[in-house]
């Protein structure tokens, strides 16, 4: 009954990603200030075959697009770009996505001024708008980044598969423990590393080292205990944060292309952490509530019921090695 929960999970966290009705991909906008009260505008929003989600973009009054935009389709999205001039500046202005409402996304606004402040709020049906604040709290950067990273690992299905993999590898709670608090800290270090710069690794070799990582721990899972490598069996703690250095390059990588605030960049990098931790936390929560659960009503499992699971998730990461390396290949 675990391994055929193993298949289920896994059926649900990829499952989403091919139902274009009912889109969970987030969009993007950016306002970057290229001279006074002027923006330039990256509104990115996800496509849904030849067309794309009904929402736009809504500003001050005081706001208007100069020109005309320039959109083209790339990435399974639809990318625009523009001008916009805000006679009386954007601070104290809201900006609204008309139409998220009637959506199932989210939509992350990133507002950077030519003095270098830098502000990020994450739109959602039930708030699909804010006020640019003149000068933003330290309690706003830490909720916006923590909402961003508990989204950005409940979205990030490599990472769960990680974590599912080792939650079903580590038999005892004490090794468990462990392993998960090895995973957390090696992700942290690469994490602040690559954010402050200190670190560059391209991101296609690390997106595809990342899959490699849940193809070795699914082949782990096809063996018998007894069968599997040394350190694996008795050091898993060593697997999780030696694999745990790449997947914090990859969380740096998504942090990357959201921006952090000036002045607040210790602050913002250390709520997304949080915000990762906080759902990876809930992930495993969820995962060990429901191997209870099924081992309290199981009474038969098929023979084939664990190998599956393992070929399934295997397969899986198989399949976005080669898809994130032909990805970096092609940029």
């Amino acid at each position: 009954m675990r391994y055929l929960l193993i298949l289920a999970v896994l059926g649900a966290m990829i499952g989403p990603r091919a139902a274009g009705a009912h889109e969970v991909r987030p969009g993007y906008l950016d306002l970057t200030e290229t001279s006074a009260n002027l923006f330039a505008i990256t509104w990115k929003v996800p496509a849904l075959g030849a067309f794309h989600l009904a929402m736009e973009p809504r500003f001050p009054d005081s706001c208007h697009v100069v020109g005309a935009p320039i959109a083209i389709e790339t990435g399974g999205a639809f990318l625009e770009h523009g001008a916009l001039r805000c006679e009386k500046g954007l601070a104290g202005g809201t900006i609204e996505i008309e139409g998220l409402e009637a959506t199932v996304t989210n939509v992350l606004v990133r507002v950077a001024f030519a003095e270098g402040t830098v502000q990020t709020a994450l739109l959602s049906p039930r708030a699909p708008g804010f006020t640019v604040a003149v000068k933003p709290s330290p309690l706003q950067v830490f909720k916006t980044y923590l909402q961003l990273g508990i989204e950005h690992i409940l979205t990030g299905v490599d990472h769960l598969l990680f974590v599912l993999c080792l939650t079903l590898l580590v038999r005892s709670v004490r090794k468990l423990l462990a392993t998960v608090t090895a995973f957390t800290v090696a992700h942290s270090i690469t994490l602040a590393a690559a954010t402050l710069g200190l670190v560059s690794v391209p991101a296609a070799p690390v997106e595809a080292s990342i899959a490699l990582s849940i193809v070795f721990l699914a082949s782990e899972l096809l063996r018998a205990p007894t069968a599997r490598s040394d350190v694996t069996r008795s050091n898993p703690w060593l697997v999780a944060f030696s694999f745990g250095l790449l997947h914090g390059l990859g969380f740096a990588g998504a942090l990357a292309e959201i921006g952090l605030p000036h002045g607040e960049i210790p602050l913002a990098l250390f709520s997304f952490n949080v915000g990762v931790e906080v759902g990876q936390l809930a992930f495993i929560s969820v995962v060990l509530s429901l191997n209870y659960v099924a081992r309290r009503l199981a009474q038969w499992v098929p023979d084939w019921a664990p190998r599956a699971a393992a070929y399934a998730i295997g397969s899986t990461a198989a399949y976005w090695v080669f898809q994130r390396l032909a990805a970096g290949l092609i940029t």
